[in-house]
């Protein structure tokens, strides 16, 4: 299996970017935390200090079959600064990898032209954001390749919803059995 790769920036939302690093390791798949800021080191928007696996130059991302982007602020701005990031967002919706984002992330999928014409949601107060998406209030959205949701209380919802992609829906149910999702 390839590599999953969730993207961290200085103010990301820690439940939405460790829940999904969480679950889908849990599930056995590959997942690599990456740093888009100077080094290793991480402060979420909640001051929790994480060290990524590695810094955004240290990966060629070929070996991908997912980019995530958790939430948050200032982190979903610091991602959507990032020029790397968009070229990887961008070669990944073009060879129809899976783009996942959670809470403000889809923003940056939609500033970049990466939601034209798909159902998708997000935190509330970013629908604008989503630019020539159709936004519905679902707590995770599923159109084609790319994967949204609203926030931090979906942190879970959209993990499994990624383990059922990646895996299969009976792989994510055993996974929300075991960690007694109700």
């Amino acid at each position: 299996m390839s590599r999953v790769y969730v993207f961290l920036a200085d103010g990301f939302e820690e439940i939405e970017g460790l829940t999904v690093v969480d679950m889908l390791r849990r599930a056995g798949v590959e997942t690599v935390m990456v740093s888009v800021a100077s080094g290793k080191r991480v402060e979420g928007a909640h001051g929790i200090v994480v060290e990524a696996d590695g810094t955004f130059p240290e990966y060629s991302y070929e070996d991908g079959v997912m980019a995530v982007l958790p939430g948050g602020m200032p982190g979903t701005e610091h991602l959507m600064a990032h020029e790397g990031l968009k070229e990887v967002l961008h070669s990944y919706c073009d060879a129809k990898k899976y783009l996942a984002a959670i809470c403000a992330a889809p923003s940056v999928l939609g500033r970049n032209g990466l939601l034209r014409g798909r159902h998708a949601t997000c935190y509330p107060g970013f629908e604008e954001k989503l630019l020539e998406a159709e936004v519905v209030p679902d707590a995770v959205v599923i159109d084609g390749n790319v994967i949204t949701s609203r926030g931090m209380g979906t942190a879970i919802a959209f993990g499994a919803a990624l383990v059922s992609l990646l895996c299969d829906e009976e792989t994510a149910e055993k996974l929300l059995s075991a960690i007694q999702y109700v």
